[in-house]
């Protein structure tokens, strides 16, 4: 067994640690952050090279991040917002490709197929670096739902593209009604697939009714729904997508409340770890890309870098505000199911073009030689690729959070956050309701009439909370206080049996089940205190 590469992975996750507390503390991107200190590591003198193997990103890492932003995407949003959402994912994409495919061409002299083959690369925004930025901000939910559900369809597009740009290279043929028949039949498969994966993945969940049997099954779910179609010629994109979706909307009725709370840590770290790791690998792919670069032709990819960032910028402008407003234009009972949204949001999707780790896989994917030739200006696509990535997540991506400011759009997501927040309230206390009312008819029922009263103390007081938890009066801040004084209390409990313990009171198992009992409280009072603040629990798969 090979041990040589243990070392550099255990190097590789204390780099993760620290440079994600840095982002914490710097108040920074961590995709930037990451992004950064690897291509800074990648030019120390002496440093191991790290070469990215385009099959372990595709194959190993993609698939959870795909499948965790499908089951984190809400179905209803993603339903209700198709029509966007596939004119960024698809119309979008190909009209990218294509103007990236015409200018290389005639100013760079690639020829066409070369040129779509680049264009298919660079042309999908990335899945994770603008949510991993905005999902920090309080922006209107329809803007971020568009924006997650382009990821998660958009890069299926690209794949299916460059498969079929590496096809037309390698044999000079090209059809675009076979182009548009393939690409029909793979999304029309993979989404028939990926449901059926769901389906019958969290039955059988449900039917293990064990939480840790059931949280394999659950991590596995992305590679059984991704790796069968990416085998079979399709990308794999779709299905895992469509298999995180059904279980967004189906896993509420399969899945049991035990697995959810060991499912939310696990996940929110397994993903934690995954971006964290695709970024700085990313980074350090900076010194092999150069290497690939000779004097004479550095002058070349490095206008043709410059020219593909901006016609990127360019044609998703210019794509963006024609498909909000022509639609409008054109049909008047579109504009009036729809109406016109204000200027800043469709501004916001345009800036938030930001390329990632799926072009750069798909870059390292092109082969070495084609019909016993070099490929043709591989180093030029590797070399471009490289610098659209690092612009956009360095470039935009640090200057998003002053882009959403500057506009406004925060104000927007606050006042909608407040009106959704209002709303869950009055279902909190609807429910809650339902509960005194069963509560009477236990008593009425001979029900024992302390074990009643107690739960109507108990929930009468739940009530309460909540009802201060919407207060604009400073009730909210004084819920907040009483959250932190619980917090404190806690802390007091703990320190009294730990000195139980230490006094050998109690035993090694009492004292676990003492911790674990105030950790689940310590955990609830946190909860509700994140959620009186106003604060969106991160979304992880179940």
């Amino acid at each position: 067994m090979d041990h040589s590469n243990l070392p550099l992975a255990l190097l590789l996750a204390i780099l993760i640690a620290a440079l994600s507390v840095a982002a914490r503390r710097l108040r920074a991107p961590p995709p930037m952050i990451m992004l950064v200190a690897g291509a800074c590591l990648a030019f120390v003198p002496g440093a191991p090279v790290v070469s990215l193997d385009p099959d372990l990103v595709l194959l190993i890492l993609l698939p959870p991040l795909l499948y965790s932003a499908g089951v984190g995407m809400s179905w209803r949003g993603f339903r209700s917002n198709l029509r966007p959402i596939l004119l960024l994912a698809i119309g979008c994409v190909l009209a990218t490709a294509a103007c990236v495919a015409a200018i290389t061409h005639y100013l760079f002299g690639l020829s066409w197929a070369i040129g779509f083959v680049l264009g298919a690369i660079v042309s999908p925004p990335d899945a994770v670096a603008p949510i991993a930025i905005l999902r920090r901000m309080a922006l209107p939910r329809r803007l971020t739902t568009i924006l997650e559900g382009e990821s998660l369809v958009n890069d299926a597009t690209a794949l299916v593209a460059l498969g079929i740009a590496l096809t037309a290279a390698s044999t000079g043929h090209f059809s675009p009604s076979e182009a548009a028949m393939r690409f029909v039949v793979l999304v029309a498969g993979e989404l028939a697939y990926g449901i059926g994966v769901g389906w019958a993945m969290l039955r059988l969940r449900h039917f293990a009714a064990e939480p840790r049997a059931e949280i394999m099954l659950a991590l596995i779910t992305p590679f059984v729904a991704f790796w069968l179609p990416h085998l079979l010629g399709g990308s794999g994109v779709v299905a895992c997508v469509a298999a995180g979706l059904y279980v967004s909307w189906n896993g509420r009725n399969l899945i049991r409340p035990a697995t959810r709370l060991q499912g939310y840590f696990f996940w929110d770290l397994w993903v934690w770890a995954i971006e964290a790791l695709v970024f700085l690998l990313t980074g350090l792919q900076a010194s092999a890309v150069v290497a690939g670069i000779s004097g004479d032709e550095l002058k070349r990819v490095v206008a043709a870098a410059a020219v593909v960032c901006a016609t990127l910028v360019v044609v998703r402008y210019l794509w963006v505000f024609a498909a909000t407003y022509l639609p409008r234009l054109i049909v008047p009972s579109l504009r009036e199911q729809d109406p016109t949204p204000d200027w800043r949001l469709p501004f916001l999707v345009s800036f938030t073009g930001l390329r990632g780790v799926v072009s750069l896989v798909a870059a390292l994917l092109i082969p070495m030689t084609i019909k016993g030739q070099p490929f043709p200006d591989r180093d030029l696509v590797l070399f471009v690729t490289y610098v659209v990535i690092a612009v956009t997540i360095i470039g935009l991506g640090s200057s998003l959070p002053w882009v959403v400011r500057r506009l406004g759009i925060a104000d927007l997501g606050v006042a909608e956050a407040a009106t959704n927040k209002n709303d869950e309230r009055a279902v909190r206390i609807e429910s809650i309701d339902a509960v005194l009312r069963h509560l009477d008819a236990e008593l009425r029922g001979g029900a024992l009439a302390e074990a009643v009263d107690a739960y109507r103390r108990r929930t009468v007081h739940r009530r309460d909370l909540i009802l201060k938890g919407g207060g604009t009066d400073g009730s909210q801040g004084e819920l907040i206080e009483t959250g932190a004084l619980y917090l404190r209390l806690l802390d007091i409990e703990r320190q009294s049996i730990a000195t139980a313990y230490a006094e050998n009171r109690i035993t090694d198992e009492a004292r676990r089940r003492i911790e674990r009992e105030l950790d689940l409280e310590e955990a609830r009072a946190r909860h509700a205190l994140e959620s009186a603040a106003g604060a969106d629990p991160a979304r992880t798969p179940e």
